[in-house]
């Protein structure tokens, strides 16, 4: 069965054919990072535009690079829900009218299960049940993957996400937008232990994230080194905050694992493509005998082939939508 897949929930026009969940056919992506890196973020209504712009020629790309033809496709999958609602409205749009026009059913996909079915195509042997980290700029979720299309979270953040503040303190600092991919960079020169950083937690929600205390520790670390004039190793404070984070995120994640008995542990989302996340999710893995299982880089990110992978699992649940299918900005993975 063939997928043809869209995503635009943010910044990325993308388009991929997808064969039975696990096989990539063709993945493009249109990225709009460079203009939206004039403005140190996403401008929304920019990003729009864009989409508009670029979708068409995207899934005409796609559909080239795998080779087939609308004919050939059994279905079509869209980002429906959450993200920037203008930008969602593009693809959601776009969407309807191809399957219209082309007699095909349309599958609506939420984003944040797109990015856990991110880890398919790449481990034909993962299936469910398995604990999850789905680790973003705007979600950090613990989430029991219970079936393909069956999930319940058990942890999220109560403010800033994980790569929220990765974002945020980068830009303090000065660093380009995307700033977490900046960061993590410079912390590769850094020690991880030359600031002591807090470890929030949300009392009485063991497995619940809290970094706004963190961003805000980094951003003081600014000031008050600014105020006296001291020339702070952005390096180090770079690899201190990387690595606090890393040290939050495998502690609840382990933790949560054994709460629940879960052998089987899965990465997803931007914020999974962290190099520190991955060593010491790995080492925490290997440790407890888990089975660890993360994207590669290429599908870290958003993309279609991850819409694609979820969307042929919505398919064979029922989860087909008609032509009233409207986009939402917000909507729990659940």
């Amino acid at each position: 069965m063939k997928i043809l897949a869209i995503e635009s929930s943010c910044d990325e026009t993308a388009a991929a054919v997808v064969e039975d969940g696990r096989q990539i056919l063709s993945n493009i992506v249109a990225t709009q990072v460079e203009e939206h890196r004039l403005y140190g973020g996403v401008v929304p209504e920019i990003a729009s535009r864009r989409h508009a712009e670029a979708i068409s020629g995207v899934t005409r790309e796609a559909l080239q690079a795998a080779d087939v033809t609308l004919a050939d496709i059994d279905a079509v999958a869209v980002t429906a829900h959450p993200g920037l609602i203008g930008a969602l409205l593009v693809g959601v749009n776009f969407a309807k009218g191809l399957a219209f026009s082309a007699n095909k059913p349309l599958v609506p996909v939420h984003h944040l299960r797109g990015h856990i079915a991110s880890n398919y195509p790449s481990h034909p042997d993962l299936k469910p049940p398995f604990l999850c980290l789905v680790v973003s700029g705007g979600h950090t979720h613990l989430v029991l993957c219970e079936d393909y299309t069956t999930f319940r979270i058990i942890g999220r953040t109560r403010d800033d996400a994980a790569g929220e503040c990765f974002d945020k303190a980068a830009r303090a600092m000065g660093m380009p937008y995307p700033g977490g991919i900046a960061l993590d960079k410079r912390a590769e020169g850094g020690d991880p232990h030359a600031f002591v950083l807090p470890h929030p937690k949300v009392e009485g929600s063991p497995f619940d994230f809290s970094f706004s205390g963190l961003k805000t520790a980094v951003l003081n670390q600014l000031h008050n080194a600014k105020q006296r004039d001291i020339t702070l190793n952005i390096e180090d404070l770079c690899a201190s905050l990387r690595f606090t984070v890393a040290d939050i995120l495998v502690s609840k994640t382990v933790a949560a694992a054994k709460e629940y008995g879960m052998s089987t542990v899965v990465l997803a989302g931007g914020v999974s493509a962290n190099s520190e996340l991955r060593r010491q999710m790995q080492a925490a893995c290997d440790k407890e005998g888990f089975k660890l299982y993360m994207p590669p880089l290429s599908l870290c990110g958003d993309n279609a082939a991850m819409i694609g992978a979820q969307g042929y699992y919505e398919f064979l649940a029922g989860n087909v939508a008609d032509l009233s299918l409207n986009a939402s900005a917000t909507m729990s993975i659940e």
